[in-house]
């Protein structure tokens, strides 16, 4: 009898925890942008919006595109890996300070409302990547990477590292809630900084060689190798991963040892 009880325990206790995974997803996706159930495809188009809005721009002042033939294409490149990025590790630390009050239930845990909006944010990000090259698709520019692999590998790593820094932040907001702000003029500046509008190469080798420490950066020549075989960056993708890895290993610990112990 024990020896049947135990399967059926663990999987009641796997469907349970399912069922809240689901929840939290849900509530997530209806709640935000005013609790309309059009409120999921606002949060799907806002980084399509940003996107396009820095690409309009350059097109509309003919600011020539570093590289290839169209201008659209280089900034899209650049601008949508640092968003996807920046937006998990945004989130994920919005997740834990607008559902607070759900921890409170003995069923719901901060891991479970990290994890819940990780995949919210993943199913956005390749949702946004979508609609990104179907608006290039209608412009007549091709979005189709000279090397899938590579871009898609790129796209993943943007993920991973946003999952890294915002499970870090998660850490972070639970004895310094004010971070939230910091970290917003923290973006402005990677984003600035990491190449989205430039080609990182093209500055004085003692400035490439700091700039390349920032992991946005090689995030964003990574997706541009697979658009531009011939672009001359050399991404350490070790390097990446490694740093994404260490990341995600800071935030748990940070979310085992010090978000529980106030929460």
């Amino acid at each position: 009898m024990s020896d049947t009880a135990a399967p059926l325990a663990r999987r009641s206790a796997a469907e349970s925890y399912l069922r809240v995974l689901h929840a939290l997803m849900l509530r997530d996706m209806r709640t935000r942008f005013g609790g309309s159930h059009l409120g999921y495809a606002v949060v799907v188009l806002w980084p399509v919006v940003h996107t396009f809005m820095l690409v309009g721009i350059y097109v509309f002042r003919k600011v020539p595109a570093p590289i290839g033939d169209s201008r659209a294409l280089f900034f899209a490149t650049g601008a949508v890996p640092c968003l996807i990025f920046q937006y998990v590790s945004r989130e994920v630390m919005k997740a834990v300070m607008m559902n607070r009050p759900l921890t409170y239930y003995p069923q719901v845990k901060v891991f479970d409302v990290v994890l819940a909006r990780i995949i919210v944010e993943i199913v956005t990000g390749f949702l946004g990547l979508l609609v990104v090259c179907a608006i290039l698709v209608a412009f007549g520019i091709d979005p189709r990477p000279a090397d899938a692999i590579i871009a898609v590998g790129g796209y993943c790593a943007a993920i991973l590292l946003g999952i890294g820094i915002g499970t870090i932040n998660v850490g972070i907001i639970s004895f310094f809630p004010a971070w939230i702000m910091g970290y917003q003029l923290f973006s402005i500046a990677m984003y600035i900084l990491s190449g989205v509008m430039f080609l990182p190469q093209y500055l004085p080798p003692e400035i490439y060689h700091v700039l390349k420490y920032n992991p946005a950066t090689q995030i964003i020549e990574w997706v541009r190798l697979g658009y531009y075989p011939n672009l001359g960056a050399q991404v350490d993708y070790y390097y990446v991963i490694l740093f994404a890895l260490f990341s995600l290993t800071i935030g748990l610990l940070l979310e085992r040892f010090v978000v529980r112990q106030r929460t």
